[in-house]
């Protein structure tokens, strides 16, 4: 049987895929089939939650083992008929570190086989991909009351009133003086005395 998965990223605009895997494939070859969709690059880790109905995770499948004891359960270990059993069944699919793509899965239709298709298959396209990971909704660079941080610093900060008396500023390091060789810690004056010494 065939899988249609209906895989949304996540941004404030509509931008969706679906893909089409087979049921005896892995979270491994859906995780490849998503990259396809939206032209991910690079081979960044990756992780699938594999969601309840309330949005829950029931349990993350990571691309790569990152388990202390070396046997925790990867993507090429779970079939897709595994991780979604009846439609309606979500999960979610992180990719990246640093850059972080967060997209929601579910699926939508279980069809049969199509012969000679090589799956996993992108059948319907919505919306233009970014090329950078998009910023999350509900941060500050999202928010519609978003300001300036420079008024801020301005207003609330005064930091000319700080400095405006510069009359009574005393610099500690006046008295300073740079020809004093008393220190001890300094590694060298051994290894120079030992020289001299030979």
């Amino acid at each position: 049987m065939v899988y249609k998965i209906r895989v949304i990223l996540d941004t404030k605009e509509d931008i969706f895929r679906d893909v089409e895997i087979k049921g005896k494939q892995t979270l491994w070859n859906l995780h490849l089939g998503i990259k396809s969709a939206f032209n991910l690059s690079g081979d960044e880790l990756s992780t699938f939650n594999l969601l309840e109905e309330d949005g829950t995770v029931v349990k993350s499948v990571p691309l790569e083992d990152m388990s202390d004891d070396g046997d925790g359960e990867i993507m090429s270990d779970v079939y897709i008929d595994e991780a979604f059993e009846s439609i309606g069944d979500k999960a979610q699919f992180q990719y990246g570190l640093l850059d972080l793509w967060e997209f929601f899965c579910e699926l939508i239709e279980i069809n049969d086989e199509t012969k000679g298709v090589n799956y996993p298959i992108t059948t319907y396209r919505f919306g233009n991909a970014p090329l950078k990971a998009p910023v999350k909704s509900g941060s500050a660079s999202g928010s519609k009351n978003k300001k300036s941080a420079m008024p801020l610093l301005d207003d609330d900060f005064n930091f000319e009133d700080d400095f405006s008396g510069s009359a009574n500023f005393i610099d500690e390091d006046d008295d300073f003086n740079d020809d004093e060789d008393d220190f001890d810690d300094d590694v060298f004056d051994d290894e120079d005395d030992d020289d001299n010494e030979r």
